[in-house]
């Protein structure tokens, strides 16, 4: 199985998988194989957090010209997995550091090998394709091509709990990652003062109650009826049902200048079955003093990216930082594209970490405070 995520997460996603009980075969810039059997891809599909979507890696082969390309595709054997009536194409085709790089030509060229091929073993001249969907996608990476079957459909980010966002909502499953590379649990506080649409403060409710992020929605392979049964489908749904623990207590708090944004990240963690878990309160950086000691703050702010937001961008970061060392306990973790952010803030980041928010590069810079003592907290 293949397991593409925002560069920069591997090691995230890499735990992940792990986690879940399966041996990682390889880890690239952007992606992380594993192996599995069918019900790998129910449970990876159902539980894991940052991983952009689950492909089956149908095989991989050098080509250096369309030639090349027809030939290694039309040897693949795609009647493992596509029946005669299946709907099949070339979702995606991306190419870096290779001879074949134009997207439309690798995608009608590979359509006409796998045609060619299903042909020959199921003796039909002409496909109808009203059957079960399946999406590939292909990588070319210095010539190398790898060829993948989208078992996901619909991007895993999408939950299903978001319907309304903010102008620059950030991805649910970079939202997780971001929450996993703190050492945040669910007996600490957590406080997010830009909370926009509330994705963050609900992503990390959803970890604190073992919510599997993959729960409450489908995947196109439970189509795939000729490869996954249904009760496997079923019992890992069941399985992510009969993990979830409602009755942990949580510190999860979401703040934003904008009330129409609090009133939409209430709604969507209405949606999410966490609302009972988080208190969303309009409020402006400059009143954010959250209570209690050795917290986390863990934010996207506004980057200044849009240029009527580009003059305040300064003033709101060096209030940040100013809000954040009269919080002389805590910690706090941010995502962000401006150049300047630890400027503003008036601290170096004791680490940061580039991660490509989808095209754009971003640092998530992380200002450590003091751990807690031994014996525990108190108020």
């Amino acid at each position: 199985m293949i397991a593409p995520c925002h560069f920069g997460l591997e090691s995230v996603l890499k735990k992940e998988i792990t986690d879940l009980g399966y041996d990682i075969s390889q880890v690239e810039d952007g992606r992380v194989t594993f192996i599995g059997d069918d019900e790998a891809i129910c449970r990876a599909n159902i539980g894991l957090r940052t991983a952009e979507r689950i492909l089956i890696k149908v095989g991989s082969f050098r080509a250096e010209t369309f030639d090349e390309l027809f030939e290694g595709t039309k040897a693949l054997a795609w009647e493992d997995y596509l029946t005669a009536d299946a709907k099949f194409w070339v979702a995606k085709a991306a190419s870096i550091k290779s001879k074949l790089f134009s997207p439309s030509d690798i995608q009608s060229i590979m359509k006409k090998a796998m045609v060619e091929r299903l042909k020959q073993v199921y003796n039909i001249s002409w496909f109808g394709e009203d059957g079960a969907s399946f999406p590939v996608r292909v990588f070319l990476m210095k010539d190398i091509v790898t060829v993948g079957l989208d078992t996901t459909g619909e991007s895993l980010h999408k939950r299903g709990y978001r319907k309304l966002t903010a102008k620059a909502p950030i991805a649910e499953n970079l939202a997780a990652a971001l929450i996993m590379l703190t050492p945040w649990r669910a007996d600490r506080i957590l406080a997010d003062p830009f909370c926009g649409s509330g994705t963050i403060p609900i992503e990390a409710a959803l970890m604190a109650a073992n919510i599997a992020p993959g729960m409450n929605r489908s995947f196109l392979a439970s189509d795939w009826k000729n490869l996954i049964d249904k009760k496997v489908w079923d019992d890992c749904y069941e399985e992510a049902r009969e993990m979830v623990d409602m009755s942990v207590k949580v510190h999860i708090q979401g703040s934003d200048l904008d009330s129409e944004m609090i009133k939409l990240a209430g709604q969507n963690a209405r949606l999410a079955g966490v609302a009972d878990m988080i208190e969303f309160e309009q409020k402006d950086i400059c009143d954010f003093s959250p209570d209690g000691r050795y917290g986390f703050i863990i934010t996207n702010p506004p980057y200044g990216e849009r240029l009527e937001e580009k003059k305040n961008i300064p003033a709101l970061y060096k209030k940040t930082g100013e809000r954040f060392r009269m919080l002389d306990t805590w910690s706090m973790y941010l995502i962000t594209s401006y150049e300047d952010a630890e400027k503003a803030i008036g601290r170096k980041a004791d680490k940061n970490r580039k991660i490509y928010n989808g095209m754009m590069k971003t640092y998530y810079y992380q200002f450590m405070g003091p751990k807690p003592p031994k014996g525990g907290i108190t108020p």
